[in-house]
């Protein structure tokens, strides 16, 4: 099949890593299926019958973000199988500490690892690469999950879901805005045979309707997550766990200020690259 590479560059004061997500999430709505992240912005991969070129500049034009300037270059590609490259070089296995390892379903197993994930890598985020997706599954490796309802808030790939739900949570939901990220999950839960976890699509509205949660995790960017912390408080059991991550550790003082509002008291955070995840408790404000 023959692909077509586009080369976005970006240009705004905001970090590039948020820019990238809501960027991928868009393209992913008319047609783009594999990424990847550059210094300068973002790589996408479309089959060339699928490029619309108006249906992109209209996306670019009406960009979500503000402050944000984008701009791409179209390369036709060699007519190849691209899955097949793209699979062979998305990503190496990754290994968190000495009991979890995490890999595509084309790697060999390796023993010795007592929780094995299998993440489909259509796209590169949300396989453990990124720093706050390791943070948050060292923090998930160091919970007793068992028994206990779990919110995967922005699911992404659903590795955090699929590890909670491996690790003996009783019921986990996963949640994520776009569609893409939807269908990607919903094959990872299959790959890793966790049917105990209920994918839907949305946004934070969505939370109230699965009830209370004993741990939340939300793993998405500074903005979505201060917008959205009193419905993540307003689902989560009282000394429920909130954990946090997708900004920068001179990002934690507006972040508890506004937890505070709503009952929650910060415990603790972890750092990889100055990247954090921080973990809140709700506390009675009565």
């Amino acid at each position: 099949m023959k692909y077509n590479e586009v080369i976005f560059t970006c240009q705004s004061p905001i970090e590039n890593a948020i820019i990238n997500d809501v960027l991928a999430a868009e393209l992913g709505r008319i047609g783009f299926d594999s990424f990847m992240e550059t210094c300068e912005g973002l790589q996408g991969y479309i089959p060339a019958d699928s490029l619309d070129e108006t249906k992109l500049q209209q996306l670019l034009e009406s960009f979500p973000l503000e402050q944000v300037s984008i701009h791409y270059n179209i390369k036709p590609l060699e007519d190849k199988d691209w899955n097949e490259e793209w699979e062979k070089n998305s990503f190496e296995p990754i290994k968190v500490g000495h009991d979890c390892i995490i890999r595509a379903p084309y790697h060999q197993a390796e023993k010795g690892y007592r929780y094995e994930i299998i993440i489909h890598p259509q796209l590169s985020f949300g396989t453990g690469h990124h720093q706050t997706t390791y943070l948050m599954i060292e923090e998930l490796l160091k919970l007793d999950m068992y028994g206990k309802k779990v919110l995967d808030m922005g699911c992404g790939t659903a590795i955090l879901a699929i590890l909670a739900c491996i690790k003996g949570a009783r019921e986990i939901a996963a949640i994520d805005i776009d569609e893409w990220a939807y269908r990607n999950a919903v094959k990872n839960i299959a790959l890793n045979h966790t049917d105990r976890i209920q994918v839907t699509l949305g946004g934070a509205e969505k939370i109230a309707s699965f009830g209370s949660f004993d741990i939340i995790l939300a793993n998405i960017n500074r903005n979505i997550l201060l917008h959205d912390i009193n419905l993540y408080t307003a689902s989560l059991k009282l000394e429920g766990l909130l954990y946090m991550s997708g900004f920068y550790k001179e990002d934690i003082p507006l972040i508890e200020t506004e937890c505070n509002k709503y009952g929650l008291r910060y415990q603790a955070y972890t750092e990889k690259d100055n990247w954090v995840t921080v973990r809140f408790q709700k506390q009675n404000i009565n």
